[in-house]
């Protein structure tokens, strides 16, 4: 069962464990997912603010 996050923070933080994040656009809205291996963390942010979040993330990053 995957849960939201609404802390970009510690979005960031669990990306240091995650094995990738999936990026999913849809109109100005974006969902960042992370692929931990116990579970699925999702984020939902505007596209200008998932920019900053995609550069600051160490996992690997697809585009979906």
């Amino acid at each position: 069962m995957p849960s939201e996050i609404m802390d970009e923070e510690s979005f960031v933080k669990l990306s240091e464990s995650a094995l990738e994040c999936r990026v999913r656009r849809s109109g100005d809205s974006v969902k960042l997912k992370l692929r931990t291996p116990r579970r699925l963390y999702t984020l939902k942010v505007s596209s200008l603010k998932a920019e900053e979040i995609l550069k600051r993330l160490t996992c690997a990053i697809v585009e979906a």
